[in-house]
Order: structure tokens, then sequence, then C-alpha cells
């Protein structure tokens, strides 16, 4: 009977409506992630369940890392790739923010979600880094610690050094007495603790719970002869949360502490900056406290105030700018959303360090973008029924005794007194949804055009739904990050060649590629024509003109030591690619710096040589060339070999053709290297919009390709051959060649 019941369930009209519609939406859902998201691995890609595999999840307290900065003074404060530190043995020329990630913990075996609340501790040469991590696995934060003896340009990963029962956070570390000391917050404890260090810097001790109170985000310091507190009691009556500040003060670290006579001293706003937002220090006599703006999202920005009074009845503060420059890259900045705690450190050498941790993403977003890709989910299941129930195929009568134990013995009724009463409930609401679905069942006729406009058009709004909920459920927040390689991020610069018939492109150029997080500047090499003005144009980082006396292709390669990353990403300002496409091409470029490393494979050919695309060097199942209109390259050993005099005959042909500028510069690379001299990165997608601004330069592709082919024919006798240097695709196990 119980077959007998499956089979009329299954070729019934409502069965085969909800499987067609499911099937349909499903489709719709795989073609969009198809379509729009990248076919590559992620930022972190891993093929095991190791410790590096369980780090660095998506979190919705957020995704936040550390980054060092310098200056001539704390009020006026740069990013480390702005003070030009190059490491040649993770290829980091220079080193870029952040420097410190999830990844570096996971890395070594200790899986971390996200690192934060940054505190540095200077010994002679070598800095000390303590900041919360939170575990990937537990969700609980610890105290986790890194050392540098280069200044803060590569960090060596201590490990956890302090782990309670309890969420740890804020380990704020000072000197006193010849002893050094962690202040972490650990208000969930209900108490403010001091730790004394008894093995530096991974082991530390309990030395003493300092107050019973809840104190958040709390530092200490010895000011006009007293010691001072500063922390939160956000449990407090009254208390507004993260708008609250209190003061304490004693005679000594290890006194009797008590409370200064305007506490609290904020109760105000949560965007005020009353919360701490790192460790205080002195500057030209003068005190100065960060504090965390926390308007609209937690820990939005720190905001700086200097203390003009401190006393155990007085106190005032005044704000003055943070001197450190707002990130501009939205979500493709390591700080781009919020950053909200800064430790500054005077050096022996007067200049002044700090670390300041960063997020790219607002407070909540994994949770909010989930939840609205659920909602999404949601509303087209609810217009699949809808539209089922209006074409009658769905028949909304809930069958109220099969589905709620609404009889029975009397006995049985008293003793689930509750759970009758919740059933009645639950019954009733079915009653209402049937009188609903009774209202809308039948409504649509597919005889009438009418009928038939309405079932598209509900139908379209639940696949644009089903796209929504996609794209928020498993489409990631949007960001292309950069790509660590041996510890270090770094930066390149953009060099594109345009003249004045392409404005547009050159405008949608700027605007799209100065948002990716790893470029560093932009260079347009103006060919011909008046170039515009820096005004009229969008971007979010230095972009520089560079006009040249004439119009020639040699220009692409000039020699530029204005250039301040070694490596050069030349770009055809007619060529769109994805952030994360350039991020990836970067990172193999990292990889082999030695190399074109670029997206257009070509292959020379054939007897005699010619010159084939994409298609046919795929056939031939491998390349040789790689065009320079989009690859990386070291563009001090580029553009020096480019103008040697062994290229002068080369260069000469370039102006002749008007053509062939990056196939003289494969020559000239595989001639000087015993070794593989090209690479291929497949990007995601490619759009060439000349194609829609009309100003396309080969715009014969047969006499161009037959242009190249002479070029070809001529470099090899000047240069040699390079037909027999072929790269076959696919040989990466990322993928990224495929």
């Amino acid at each position: 009977m119980a077959a007998s019941t499956w089979r009329r369930l299954l070729r019934s009209a409502s069965f085969l409506y909800l499987f067609s519609s499911i099937l349909l939406l499903g489709s719709v859902a795989f073609l969009f992630s198809y379509v729009t998201f990248s076919p590559f691995s992620s930022v972190y890609p891993s093929s095991s369940l190791d410790s590096s595999a369980l780090g660095c999840q998506p979190d919705g307290e957020g995704s936040w890392s550390i980054g060092v900065f310098y200056g001539d003074s704390p009020l006026s404060l740069k990013p480390i790739e702005e003070w030009n530190l190059w490491r040649n043995g993770s290829a980091a020329w220079p080193v870029a923010n952040p420097v410190v990630t999830c990844r570096s913990l996971s890395d070594i075996g200790v899986p971390s979600n996200f690192v934060a609340d940054p505190f540095l501790f200077i010994q002679g040469e070598t800095f000390y880094l303590f900041f919360e991590t939170k575990n990937s696995i537990t969700l609980q934060g610890d105290i986790g610690a890194a050392m540098s003896n280069d200044q803060g340009a590569t960090w060596q990963q201590l490990g956890i050094v302090l782990d309670e029962e309890w969420h740890l956070s804020y380990p704020y570390v000072f000197t006193e007495n010849n002893q050094i000391y962690m202040m972490p917050e650990g208000s969930r404890k209900g108490d403010l603790r001091l730790y004394r260090a008894i093995e530096f810097p991974l082991k530390w001790k309990l030395e003493k719970i300092i107050i019973n109170k809840p104190l958040v985000d709390s530092f200490m310091i010895k000011h006009q002869g007293k010691y001072w507190i500063f922390g939160s009691d956000f449990s407090s009556s009254g208390a507004r949360k993260n708008g609250e500040l209190e003061i304490w003060y004693a005679d000594s670290a290890l006194g009797t502490w008590k409370p200064h006579k305007k506490n609290p001293i904020h109760n105000t706003d949560k965007s005020f900056g009353a919360r701490n937002g790192g460790g205080p220090f002195l500057y030209q006599g003068h005190l100065y406290r960060p504090g965390q703006d926390c308007g609209g999202t937690y820990g939005r920005s720190v905001r700086l105030f200097k203390v003009n009074t401190l006393t155990t009845e007085e106190y005032e503060e005044v704000e003055v700018p943070l001197g450190i420059e707002k990130p501009v890259k939205g979500i493709n900045a390591w700080n781009g959303m919020r950053y909200h705690q800064l430790d500054v450190h005077q050096l022996p050498s007067d200049k002044w360090v700090a670390v300041m941790d960063g997020d790219r993403v607002p407070s909540g977003e994994v949770t909010l973008r989930k939840l609205k890709g659920y909602i999404a989910y949601a509303g087209a299941v609810v217009l699949v029924i809808l539209l089922g129930v209006m074409l009658s195929m769905i028949k909304c009568v809930l069958p109220l005794s099969r589905c709620l134990p609404i009889a029975g013995k009397r006995s049985d009724v008293f003793q689930a007194e509750r759970r009758l009463f919740f059933y009645y409930k639950l019954g009733s609401v079915f009653t209402h949804l049937s009188r609903i679905g009774s209202f809308f069942e039948g409504r649509i006729n597919l005889k009438s055009w009418s009928g038939r406009f309405v079932t598209v058009m509900i139908i379209l709004v639940a696949a644009v739904l089903t796209c929504f909920g996609t794209s928020f459920t498993y489409g990631g927040n949007g960001a292309a990050e950069p790509y660590m390689l041996k510890g270090h991020y770094s930066q390149f610069t953009i060099l594109t060649m345009t003249y004045d018939a392409r404005i547009w492109n050159l405008k949608m150029f700027l605007k799209h590629y100065s948002s990716c997080s790893s470029v560093r500047e932009i260079v347009v090499v103006w060919n011909k024509g008046s170039p515009p003005e820096i005004s009229e144009l969008e971007y979010h980082v230095p972009v520089r003109i560079r006009v040249e006396k004439k119009n020639s292709l040699n220009n692409r390669f000039n020699i530029d030591p204005l250039i301040k990353t070694r490596a050069v990403l030349e770009l055809d300002d007619d060529i769109m690619m994805t952030c994360d496409d350039v991020e990836r091409g970067f990172k193999v470029w990292r990889e082999n710096p030695q190399r074109i490393v670029g997206f257009y494979p070509r292959l020379a050919g054939g007897n005699p040589l010619r010159y084939h695309d994409e298609k046919y060097a795929r056939s031939e199942g491998g390349y040789n060339m790689i065009l320079t209109g989009a690859a990386f390259i070291d563009h001090e050993m580029a553009f020096s070999s480019y103008w040697s005099s062994k290229a002068k005959p080369g260069r000469d042909m370039v102006e002749k053709l008007f053509n062939c500028e990056d196939v003289l510069l494969n020559f000239l690379y595989v001639n000087s290297s015993a070794s593989r001299a090209v690479q291929y990165v497949k990007p995601a997608w490619a759009i060439d919009t000349s194609k829609f601004s009309g100003v396309a330069i080969s715009q014969n592709t047969q006499a161009h390709y037959n242009a190249r082919s002479e070029c070809i024919q001529r470099f090899t006798d000047l240069y040699g051959n390079l037909a027999g240097n072929k790269w076959s695709f696919n040989s990466r196990i990322d993928g990224w060649d495929v």
C-alpha cells in the first residue's frame, strides 16, 4: 500500500511541477555560478584537512589582519610599502601590508580566523608583536606572539603564548621594575588581570587581579608620578556600549586602584572614540590616547586624542588628526572597511613605528550576507509555490487530521495541555493558509496572454531571486584579495600606453585597475596628442602621465627610474580583467620573476616560422610567447635588455612596422635565459573595450599577423630561434594555466 502511495505521489502533477521547478532554478543557480564565480582556487587553497586548511574561515567578527607603519612623527605615519623595504627571499619588492594574517598562524599549525588588537614590545633591535587570534576550532580569542629582526618587515610566528578558558584579547604589554607585564582583556571572567613574563615572550604567570570589574580594552601608564588605567565597563548601570570610558589610579602598578572622581569620563555615542583603540604614547611632552569610532559598524576607525589634563579629579582631552591616510580601495584593501587599534613606539633612531589592525569587511558581514541569501532563496520558494497554486498544480488544502494529533484520549489531553494548545494554534495557522491558498487557486489561465505574461514574470523574478541567493550565500564578500608568498605581500606598478583618441578606454581602465589590492601606481605612457588633466580622471592610487616626444611602440619599454616597484604589469588600455586575475598573475610572477608572466599565449611555429594565435597554440599543445599587452615583467631587467645595443636592429624594425615590440621582448628574454622565459596564466574572463569605442590599433587582423610573422623571421636571424622553447598548458598544480 505504501508503494502504491509513493507511485501516485511521483506521478502527481504537484510532484512533477515541484521537481521541474527545482531543476529549473537549480540550473539557473549553476549557470549563474559558472558565469560569475572565478573557476580558480581561492586565496588560501589547500588540498587536505591540515591546520592550514582549517584556518582563515569566514567569520562574523571579520577577517582582521595587522599592518606596520613608519614615520618621522607619530602624527604622520605611512604604511610599510611606502618605505620601499625589499626582501629577495619572498620576491617582495617592496614588502606590503598586511604583515601578519590568519594565514601566518595557520601555516604553523595554529588555526586562526583572524588576528587583531596588536601591541608592540621592542627590545634592542628585536620587535615583539602580541595580538589576539581567534581559534578556528574553539572560536575563542587567545594571545599570539611573533618576533621580527628587521624592524617589522618579516615576522617569525611564535604561536600561542597565553590561553585561558575564557576569551582573551587586547594584550597590552609594558615594563615595570625590570619586569615585563601583560594586561589582556578577559572581561568575560569579570575582572582585570595582570600577568608577568616568566620566560619572555612565551610563558606568562598570573600576577594579580588588580580590579574586580570586567574592564574592556584597558591600558596602564605611569604619568606625572601616578599609575593610570584607562578602560571601559559596559556592564555598569547606564553604560553605553562602546561609548563608556573610566579612569583608575594608584601609587604603583600592583597597588590599590581607586576610581577617578569623574567616572565615567565618557558615556556617550559609540562613534565618539571613548573605547580605547590601542596603547597611549608620549610625544613632545603630551600624552595621546587612541580611541575607537564604532559608529556604523564595530571598530570602524581609530580617533586620536591629546590629553590636556589628567589629575585624580580632572580630565580633559581634545581630538587631533590621526595622521594616517584613509584607505580608498574599499573591500580590496586589507583595512578598507575598518581599522580599530593603533600602537605607536619611538625607535632609537627617533623615527616612529606603529602597528595597526584592519579589516576589509564590516562587522557581521558573513552573517548578514548569508541571511540575505537565505531570504532570497525563501522568496524564490514562495513564488514557486504561489505559481503552482495559481496554476492549480498544487492544492493548498492541508489535511489537519493527518498533520496534527488533536484527537485522542481525554487523559492524554490533560497530560499534554501545553502541547495541545500549540497544536490548536498551529492548526489555526494552517486553516488561514488554506483559505489564502483557496483565494489564489486557479487564478492563472495559461490559455490567455495575460496568464502567460504573469507566469513568465513570476518565473523571471524567482530566477533573479535564485541568482541573488546564490551570490550572497556562495559568492564570498566580493573582494579580490592578494596572494601571500613566503609570508609576504608585495605591490606592482601598472604601465599602459595610450593616446588622445582613447580617453574613454583610459578612464574606465584607471577606475577599475586602481582599485586592485596590490597596485602601487599607474604610469600612463602618452604617445600622441594632448594628455588629459589628472583632475578629469577617477583613480585610487597615484597616477603619473609620462608624455613621450614621439609616437613609438618602443616607448612602452622606456627605462623609468621613477618606478618604485620591481614588478611592472604591462597592460593595454583596452583590456579589462578581474582584479583577482591580476592578483593571480602577480603571484605567479613572484614565483618566477625572471620570466614574462602573462595572460595571452602565442605560438611561433611552422616552416617558415609564422605568428599564431592562442587557439592555434592550444591545438598544437603549447606556446612559446606571451604578449606584453597583459604581462608582468621585471622592469629593470626587461627595459635594460630592450634598450641594449644588441636590441637596436629589433627596435628599428618595430619603428618601421609600428608593430612587434612585444615579440622582440620575448626573443630577448629567450636569448638571455638558459631556463624557461615565459609563463601563461589563464584569466577568468577578459574584455577588449576597444571594440566598443571603435579605436582598436590593429583592425586588420590578417595584416597584423603577417607583420608579426615577418618580425619573427627577422628576429630569428638576429637573436636565435625560440620555436624550440615550447611550453605546455595545464602544467601547474593549481590549474591556473589550463
